[in-house]
């Protein structure tokens, strides 16, 4: 079976072996870490760290490689916007001007506007990979009772778990039928047109929904018939303790939240400006 689009990936590595609560603590310290702060040496610093982490991980790039696609095309077109609608927030943001390409009417392209949307970009970079991460190093289950040990309700927590289980399934199920199709004459890979191919997926959708709404109603049934929400809580099967690993990693997180709130007082405010 091909590795799920987004979901776990086993593939026993350092960071399998952590506890799901650690894991998810540290992935919630870098995203509160780069809101509170804009410092780009700061964001430097996760960014190369995540990167790093991914590589320790054993998670391959293509094992991902949608969803970073995904990631790198909406990061790019936020770069694009940005510069479209508000080509001159750099210089107003940091105080100077520093002209480096003249252009037409006000899409000047100025240091201070490269500076800030290259901090932009360096948020994506230190964010994502530890999310990523989480999801593809920690089970489903373990993931529901890591979100429980935090305070998420559990009901909310086993509806991501469920979600998450069930992603390799359909896609699973959307190949079947894609080769049901196809050996029906109805082909959609790039051997054929754009609008046939897009019509040819339709039919593909199709089942691929309607499978999907029945599961849905058997799991729905399941739970109900066997109580699942009537209890102000419930047990979990997979919980792993905490171990001085996990407890290094969590400090760590700590000290990702506390490093911008020092430096907010550092910079006088939330950016660190080079040009001042």
């Amino acid at each position: 079976m091909s590795t799920p689009v987004l979901g776990y990936i086993d593939r026993p590595g350092p960071l399998h072996a952590l506890s799901g609560v650690s894991k998810l603590v540290l992935a919630l310290g870098v995203v509160l870490g780069a809101m509170i702060g804009f410092d780009v040496r700061y964001l430097a610093v996760v960014a190369a760290g995540s990167i790093a982490l991914w590589g320790l991980s054993r998670v391959r790039l293509r094992d991902l490689a949608l969803v970073l696609w995904l990631i790198a095309i909406f990061a790019t077109l936020n770069n694009i916007g940005i510069f479209l609608f508000a080509p001159g927030y750099g210089t107003e943001l940091f105080g100077t001007r520093h002209v480096l390409v003249a252009g037409p009417w006000h899409w000047d392209v100025t240091a201070e506007q490269l500076f800030y949307q290259l901090t932009v970009t360096l948020k994506y970079v230190a964010v994502l990979p530890s999310v990523l991460l989480f999801v593809a190093t920690t089970r489903p289950p373990e993931f529901a009772s890591s979100l429980a040990r935090i305070g998420v309700p559990y009901r909310f927590a086993y509806a991501i778990s469920l979600a998450l289980r069930y992603i390799p399934d359909v896609q699973r199920e959307f190949r079947t039928i894609s080769l049901a199709q196809q050996a029906r004459g109805l082909d959609i890979s790039r051997a054929v047109g754009l609008r046939t191919r897009a019509r040819n997926l339709g039919s593909t959708l199709m089942p691929l929904l309607m499978g999907t709404f029945d599961r849905i109603e058997s799991i729905s049934a399941a739970m109900e018939l066997r109580g699942f929400g009537r209890g102000p809580g419930r047990t979990w099967l997979v919980r792993r303790a905490l171990r001085p690993p996990d407890v290094l990693v969590m400090l760590a997180a700590g000290l990702l939240v506390a490093a911008p709130i020092v430096l907010l007082g550092v910079n006088g405010g939330r950016f660190w400006n080079p040009f001042g």
